[in-house]
């Protein structure tokens, strides 16, 4: 089958013997990572790639508004099982970032080690995100698992960039699900942020806002009490993106499935 993208051939040499990023060789992983065993080279994971691509699946792709220049239409299951065959490995990962095209940028997500990735790192791949699912997938398999994650929710939502913005709150509601240790005063420090952003017209930003809204408003009952609250400062606004933020979020967060779910749960930590 034919590679949807134009000149893969020449993209692929271009960045086949790349070695560790210079932010990475600037900035070595303070933690000792895992053991990253994996055999698997760039260019055979290009290849299957490129052989398991569909141009139907990248006209599909497009019509979600995904980034398609540099795709080959291969499913989210697909790249999950092609992850679970090649394991954490940080290297890899950033030698698949380097390459461009969307698919290995939402793998490498996939295998990268949060031991190994640093700020700079971060710094580096938020500034190339191009679409909304590579902010997805960054964020929510690898960023939100760093020691920096709470950082950089705070810091990238305060940026004007769409979809470093969108990358900030994306990062509060992957927090919000999956960082159980987490205290609530991590959560609250985000609300401001929420209210502040809500009247952001971009269509990605205000859908990550209203994630990570309703994410916050389902972890426990007293941020549940705060993301209620957050939603009637919101829908005083005159913004028409903050009132459907704050309609959308009540709707959920007050639903009935919901509050059965936190009728038994407490606040994590001390509210300092």
């Amino acid at each position: 089958m034919p590679s949807p993208i134009h000149g893969f051939k020449q993209l692929f040499e271009a960045c086949r013997n790349s070695a560790v990023t210079e932010s990475s060789m600037r900035n070595p992983p303070i933690k000792r990572p895992r053991k990253q065993s994996s055999s698997v080279k760039l260019e055979q994971i290009i290849h299957e790639m490129d052989t398991r691509g569909d141009p139907k699946a990248v006209a599909g792709m497009a019509r979600f508004g995904i980034e398609t220049s540099k795709a080959f239409g291969v499913s989210i299951p697909q790249l999950r099982d092609l992850a679970g065959k090649i394991g954490k490995n940080h290297h890899l990962a950033e030698q698949l970032w380097g390459t461009g095209i969307h698919e290995a940028r939402i793998l490498a997500g996939m295998i990268d080690d949060p031991a190994w990735v640093t700020e700079d790192q971060m710094e580096k791949w938020v500034a190339d995100f191009d679409s909304w699912d590579i902010v997805d997938g960054s964020c929510g398999n690898l960023f939100d698992k760093t020691e920096f994650a709470v950082r950089k929710a705070l810091e990238w939502s305060k940026r004007k960039e769409e979809y470093v913005k969108r990358a900030g709150f994306v990062l509060m509601a992957e927090l919000a699900v999956h960082d159980r240790k987490a205290v609530d005063k991590t959560f609250l420090d985000f609300l401001p942020l929420i209210v502040r952003e809500a009247s952001d017209e971009r269509n990605f930003v205000k859908k990550a806002v209203n994630w990570a809204l309703r994410q916050i408003g389902k972890r426990n009952a007293a941020l549940n009490a705060a993301a209620i609250e957050t939603c009637s400062k919101i829908r005083d606004s005159d913004s028409t993106s903050a009132k459907w933020v704050a309609s959308d979020a009540l709707r959920e967060v007050t639903s009935a499935p919901v509050k059965r779910k936190l009728s038994g749960t407490k606040q994590q930590g001390p509210r300092r």
